[in-house]
């Protein structure tokens, strides 16, 4: 089985996988929302891999729907679900040090492979390779502060330093986010990209 939530905005979903952060994907609906995620079980399953984790999810269950936010709306994940508002044990918060390390990895190899210049989109829009690497080391840094790592001090290695380790409740830690939720966002974001690049690489 695959545990699922879903970040249900008021004109987008997002259907988010449990165990597996970065593994999450939009629609207009829950429908399709569920739909994109399964199409990109493959994709994220290098991921799995380079973190030496077995990658064998089931069916999709749907295990809560988290109300969304503007920020849904807009196109990232951004409704926070119960399941993460939790005390994180120390093999959970392990388990996502290593998938988000892979995930910047993942994200660093497709950047070194890529050329400068990528291919347009449908309407002629959509950042080249540098730009993109500079928005996502810029959003990292914003998603660091929500887990009490202010300006330059959200480097990856503080980020995970933070995210690896055990930690109460979110209502105790005092951070604006839960570091499952940090883990996510920040995971969902760079493999939004990483697959982007890859996308829009000349073939």
């Amino acid at each position: 089985m695959t545990a699922v939530y879903l970040d249900i905005g008021t004109k987008r979903v997002f259907a988010c996988s449990v165990e597996w952060p970065g593994w999450a994907r939009g629609g207009r609906d829950e429908g399709a929302a569920l739909e994109a995620l399964e199409a990109y079980r493959s994709r994220y399953e290098p991921v799995a891999v380079a973190a030496k984790l077995e990658f064998s999810p089931g069916s999709i269950d749907v295990v809560e729907r988290a109300q969304g936010n503007a920020t849904t709306d807009f196109g990232a994940p951004g409704g926070i679900p119960d399941l993460d508002r939790g005390a994180v044990s120390a093999e959970l918060a392990a388990r996502d040090a290593a998938l988000l390390s892979a995930i910047w990895e993942y994200f660093d190899r497709v950047v070194a492979g890529a050329p400068a210049s990528l291919t347009k989109g449908p309407r002629g829009g959509g950042r080249d390779r540098d730009k993109i690497v500079g928005h996502v080391a810029d959003a990292e840094f914003a998603y660091a502060s929500a887990i009490g790592l202010k300006g330059k001090t959200g480097t990856r290695e503080a980020i995970l330093a933070v995210v690896g380790a055990p930690s109460p409740p979110h209502s105790e830690t005092g951070f604006k986010w839960p570091t499952r939720y940090m883990v996510r966002r920040a995971a969902w974001h760079v493999l939004d990209h990483a697959w982007e690049i890859e996308d829009r690489t000349p073939r």
